[in-house]
């Protein structure tokens, strides 16, 4: 099933990757930006799709496809990002009393598992 080979795809790069921790801004080169593009529209089809099947018009199994492939383009920018040695910006919460979140840059290098 088509969910499922995604899931095994997701699964392969996330294998490389260090765990996410934090909320990251979407960053990198420019096959990174491109997915994550890709992502922001598959996202507002999934959206979309929500009340198509809530009405009867679409079968469900869309929006199990819809969100898996989203979370691979996610997976896919970091994985690219990965073999590009770019960094990631992570959005971390602030500490008590900060009126804004950190950004700070990380290496997925660095992190290796």
């Amino acid at each position: 099933d088509h969910v499922e080979r995604l899931e095994e795809w997701i699964d392969v790069m996330t294998d490389k990757l260090p765990e996410l921790t934090s909320f990251i801004l979407p960053t990198g080169g420019r096959a990174s930006a491109q997915l994550h593009v890709a992502r922001t529209v598959c996202r507002r089809a999934e959206r979309r799709t929500v009340g198509l099947v809530q009405d009867g018009v679409c079968d469900p199994n869309v929006l199990r496809y819809l969100n898996r492939l989203s979370d691979f383009f996610f997976t896919a920018a970091r994985w690219t990002n990965y073999c590009e040695g770019q960094e990631e910006i992570q959005y971390r919460r602030p500490l008590r009393g900060a009126k804004q979140r950190n950004r700070v840059q990380v290496s997925l290098r660095d992190e290796q598992k």
